[in-house]
């Protein structure tokens, strides 16, 4: 595994040319901006760069489509395509369109078995559902930053009849061990989830992740698997880290994402996706 720096390093000079450009697919918390939101300077700088190089540049993240808007706007990124909602949902991006983006593709499930599953072993959590028309769901005053919209508040049976693209469990009383201990205690079936940095958990359609969105992009755009590149730092990166040609974990993230990336960056915190983005240039 490499460690990267601000120098070059292996495969960098081997850099594609104008008929041979990179997919690089870009994890948004804890990646391109601290766990505040905020994006440094010299990220969205070197981010900037990379997308006016005319690299296919992605962002690929857990949050919702309109959490995601800003971002993709910050790194001045017009044309081209997006993942949101950790895969349930896809993005063409095109400034002659009325809104900037369409929806080209939504990942949808019936969340009624998870969450009564769910609700039986953590029964203080809070619950967030994204619908297919993209309203968020959810009990106990529960909101987010990464929903993007403000949630309605509704009963946990209203929650049952709906329509899923993204489903949301957080507790301030239990651990993310607590969450794992949960899970293979239900034995989840028929979805795709992912346990966060505390006790969250992220719920999408069955086979539905970054890298499964990402991949149907990659066939669509015809780009070879040994030009894809994936920065992130969270469990829900993992499936990209490990589809990627370049694999790239920021420095701070779990044990287990680690493990399966080409390449560790420096934190977020130290700017650790602007050295990957600068390495590209």
């Amino acid at each position: 595994m490499t460690i990267l720096t601000d120098t070059p390093v292996a495969g960098i000079d081997d850099q594609p040319n104008d008929n041979n450009k990179l997919m690089i697919a870009l994890d948004v918390d804890g990646t391109l901006v601290d766990h505040d939101g905020h994006m440094s300077p010299g990220v969205r700088t070197a981010a900037q760069q990379v997308v006016a190089s005319g690299h296919d540049v992605m962002i690929a993240t857990g949050r919702s489509l309109n959490a995601t808007l800003p971002i993709i706007q910050q790194i001045g990124l017009e044309r081209g395509y997006a993942v949101c909602c950790n895969g349930g949902v896809t993005l063409r991006l095109d400034p002659t369109l009325e809104t900037g983006y369409e929806i080209i593709h939504k990942a949808t499930f019936d969340p009624a078995p998870a969450l009564r599953a769910l609700r039986e072993r953590l029964p203080n959590a809070k619950y967030a559902l994204e619908d297919e028309d993209g309203n968020f769901l959810s009990t106990e005053r529960f909101q987010d930053a990464s929903f993007g919209v403000e949630a309605i508040g509704v009963d946990f049976q209203t929650m049952l009849e709906a329509t899923a693209v993204r489903v949301v469990v957080f507790s301030s009383d239990n651990t993310s061990d607590d969450f794992n201990h949960a899970i293979r205690h239900i034995g989840l079936s028929g979805v795709t989830y992912s346990v966060g940095w505390t006790a969250w958990l992220d719920i999408a359609a069955e086979g539905v992740t970054k890298a499964s969105a990402l991949e149907a992009l990659r066939q669509k755009i015809g780009t070879e698997q040994v030009n894809t590149v994936a920065v992130g730092d969270g469990r829900n990166d993992i499936e990209m880290l490990t589809w990627a040609g370049r694999g790239v974990a920021m420095g701070q993230a779990p044990e287990e994402v680690i493990a399966v990336a080409d390449e560790v960056t420096a934190s977020v915190f130290d700017d650790g996706a602007a050295l990957v983005l600068r390495s590209l240039l």
